[in-house]
């Protein structure tokens, strides 16, 4: 398997991605992703440099976007001071699911994160969905603490306010890493 920059070609991949992941939580009970994402905004975020894509053959077998910027609102001021990475839109396909590709994903991230010269590799996750919460403690994250108001859309609640992180670490992820090298957070 190898891992890529996304291209813009690749963004009805990425919302079908988005939908099958809806779909499969929506029958787990989970309301997770059940807002379509605004194909504009992953647009914007496929032409920054920040989505990955995982193919295996000529099949896409997942995604995750990594940005230096956190959501607004999430991590205290301290804690922003420290060089991190974000895991966002981890998505793994169905076809691929049980084969531990989200926690190589993941650890590829991690070494991602070391290269640039990040200390923490950090996520926030749903905060109803718990079996997706205890998946990240199982790949090695601490939970930091959970952000329940807020959203930086509309002052309401927070869905998605989980905070999670680990170490930044170099890791043996398996991937054909065709990736250019991260841009690092300090100089």
């Amino acid at each position: 398997m190898i891992i890529l920059p996304a291209a813009p070609d690749d963004l009805a991949q990425l919302l079908a991605f988005r939908e099958e992941a809806a779909s499969w939580l929506r029958e787990l009970g989970s309301d997770q992703w059940s807002r379509p994402y605004p194909a504009d905004r992953l647009l914007a975020t496929i032409e920054a440099g920040t989505v990955f894509m995982v193919r295996h053959g000529e099949m896409t077998a997942a995604t995750i976007t990594l940005t230096p910027e956190a959501e607004e609102g999430l991590w205290a001021e301290g804690e922003l001071s420290e060089p991190s990475i974000f895991v966002n839109k981890l998505t793994v396909s169905r076809r691929y699911a049980g084969q531990n590709l989200g926690g190589r994903l993941l650890n590829w991230a991690g070494d991602r994160a070391f290269r640039a010269s990040a200390k923490w590799l950090r996520l926030d996750a749903w905060t109803t969905n718990e079996a997706l919460q205890r998946y990240y403690l199982r790949q090695g994250f601490r939970h930091v603490r959970t952000v329940r108001e807020g959203s930086a859309v509309n002052g309401g609640p927070r869905v998605s306010g989980w905070l999670a992180q680990r170490e930044a670490r170099p890791a043996d992820h398996g991937f054909v890493d065709q990736t250019p090298p991260p841009t690092p957070l300090v100089s």
